[in-house]
């Protein structure tokens, strides 16, 4: 048993060196610590703010629709729980801002009408040939699933947005092209896109730019994650019924081990006992044991 044990430890390690020391080699090569913010939604017992998620949307729907989809949204996702939270009410007066295409009605033909909750995000662009070809052959990509499919996740969404600077002395940049410390080659080629004061917020907060990008980004994070909370609270429960079952595994080990009879500890105690015994009689005239 103790065999197999230890070669399940030695392979359990050299599976372990295989997979990190060629990602630990690598990035070191040129690591960039992240920016980062004190997020809600961060650790088990974290959630996401309400008010920042409807202020987040709104920077999307103002600022990245015009350019970034997010297709795996519809307006429902917008009243459902964990979410925004906007009611059923405002989540419908949102989806009707948009047109969609829908049919073919009863002559055959695609006719345009207000959008429904069930509708998914509208697109700002036909596909993606379109959406290259009006951002200078850059496609910008789907927001849907963004934080998700971006090492460093949140922190690194508040970072890119935040990382827009001057090029330094001697790094050349093309037309349309800006320099961003934290976008890997720190070339980029969307031009900065929030600033202060580029929104409004209807409950008033200040619209600096780090708070403009931390709301966003906290939308992004739900959209990637929209379940999120209940992810949280699934794994809080199985926390709590890992410890309850071990404590019942070792009540149950001791309650069926106490039954047996001499333990290692006794036999042990009875051989020093019989250890000592010979050793008073030895040398003994055998005759005394007559």
């Amino acid at each position: 048993m103790l065999v197999h044990l230890n070669n399940f430890i030695k392979f359990f390690f050299i599976i372990v060196l295989i997979t990190t020391v060629p990602t630990i080699v690598f990035s070191e090569e040129k690591k960039i610590d992240l920016m980062e913010a004190n997020w809600s939604f961060s650790g088990i017992f974290g959630t996401f703010d309400r008010a920042s998620l409807q202020r987040g949307y709104q920077v999307y729907s103002e600022v990245c629709a015009g350019c970034h989809s997010m297709q795996h949204l519809s307006y429902r996702n917008l009243s459902e729980k964990g979410g925004p939270e906007f009611s059923e009410k405002e989540a419908k007066a949102i989806a009707a801002q948009f047109e969609v295409t829908d049919g073919p009605n009863s002559e055959g033909e695609m006719f345009l009408r207000p959008g429904r909750l069930s509708d998914n995000f509208v697109s700002p662009y036909p596909n993606v040939e379109a959406s290259t070809a009006a951002n200078g052959g850059a496609y910008p990509p789907d927001m849907s699933v963004l934080v998700k499919a971006r090492a460093g996740g949140a922190n690194y969404i508040y970072s890119l947005l935040l990382g827009y600077e001057e090029s330094p002395e001697g790094f050349e940049l093309d037309d349309g092209v800006y320099y961003n410390k934290y976008m890997p080659g720190n070339k980029i080629k969307m031009s900065e896109p929030i600033y202060d004061g580029i929104v409004e917020y209807s409950d008033g907060t200040q619209t600096t730019k780090e708070q403009i990008v931390k709301d966003v980004t906290t939308f992004l994070v739900w959209a990637s994650e929209p379940h999120l909370e209940s992810q949280h609270k699934m794994g809080f429960k199985v926390i709590i019924y890992l410890i309850i079952l071990i404590v019942l595994v070792y009540m149950s080990k001791q309650r069926v081990w106490s039954r047996f009879g001499t333990t290692k500890t006794d036999e042990e105690d009875t051989f020093d006992k019989v250890e000592k015994t010979v050793t008073e009689y030895e040398g003994e005239d055998p005759k005394t044991f007559k």
